[in-house]
């Protein structure tokens, strides 16, 4: 099936990203999220990523003009039913997206291909509860969307093979690279990372080195772009913890467990970035860390 109309649910941090690189290799995208305000706000920040874009030679002014009016934002669910690839980006929640895909399904077409953006969220356990188990995938975009070039596309134990291609067409239409990961907890990314990041916060946890010196050590010494510390506050800590939690629930290994640490910020509201503060505070001119 050749797919020309894109929908992207959830208009955050990734589903903005997502609709920006689909609406610029000319897919026409319906946006939809529960709220105007993500919505509006959405809209705006691809403008301004698609205007950076344009000042840094990337894109023409031309370019910029055609992919932002191919984009469409709807509050109404069913518009997306429209769409022949439909890539649910809401909060990492299983039951928040099993909803989703239950309230859309009256509307999408028989051929309509599904898929979710989860980080870590079972592939198979959420297409088992649709209608086609074998159009149904994980096309998992790495964080910010428009810069990083890694798509994991991950398969359902019921995802047929025509389902697979379409995607990988997809993504090398985007002008990304596709990785292929079997669907166990986090994948191939996060299954990696996440742990690392979980270790970091253990390390700051136990006394063996404060914020700084643990960012600076890994930046440093292992020639990592930005500390984990860092990088946990911008992927969001409550998504660092939630995926923490699909690995230890879903592999039961204690060496999973997350870090006490980690769960307290996130009980505080410390997320991060997004929050203003998590391992370090946004508030002022300079960030600064909070331990």
């Amino acid at each position: 099936m050749a797919i020309q109309t894109v929908g992207v649910i959830g208009a955050g941090q990734m589903g903005n990203g997502i609709a920006h690189v689909m609406a610029l290799a000319g897919y026409d995208v319906i946006l939809n999220d529960i709220s105007q305000e993500a919505l509006d706000a959405a809209v705006a920040r691809i403008e301004k990523n698609m205007g950076r874009q344009v000042g840094g030679g990337k894109i023409s002014e031309d370019d910029m003009t055609s992919a932002l009016a191919r984009i469409r934002a709807t509050r109404t669910l069913s518009d997306v039913g429209q769409a022949d690839l439909v890539i649910e980006s809401a909060t990492e929640r299983e039951s928040i997206k099993q909803a989703i895909f239950e309230d859309l399904l009256p509307h999408v077409k028989p051929e309509t291909i599904l898929t979710s953006n989860t980080s870590s969220i079972s592939i198979t356990r959420l297409a088992s509860r649709t209608d086609r188990p074998e159009k149904f995938m994980g096309f998992h975009f790495m964080n910010p969307v428009p810069v990083m070039q890694l798509v994991e596309l991950i398969r359902g134990i019921a995802t047929d093979e025509p389902t697979f291609t379409a995607c990988k067409e997809v993504v090398d239409r985007l002008g990304k690279t596709a990785v292929s990961s079997e669907d166990f907890p986090a994948f191939i990314v996060n299954r990696i990372l996440i742990p690392m990041i979980n270790e970091a916060v253990y390390t700051l946890y136990e006394g063996v080195g404060s914020v700084q010196s643990i960012d600076q050590s890994l930046k440093l010494g292992a020639n990592h772009p930005m500390g984990p510390l860092e990088l946990a506050d911008f992927i969001g800590l409550d998504t660092c913890l939630a995926i923490m939690n699909v690995l230890h629930d879903g592999l039961a290994d204690t060496k999973y467990r997350p870090c006490p640490l980690l769960t307290k910020y996130v009980e505080a509201g410390w997320l991060g970035r997004k929050a203003q503060r998590g391992f370090y505070d946004y508030r002022g001119e300079t960030p600064v860390p909070t331990r």
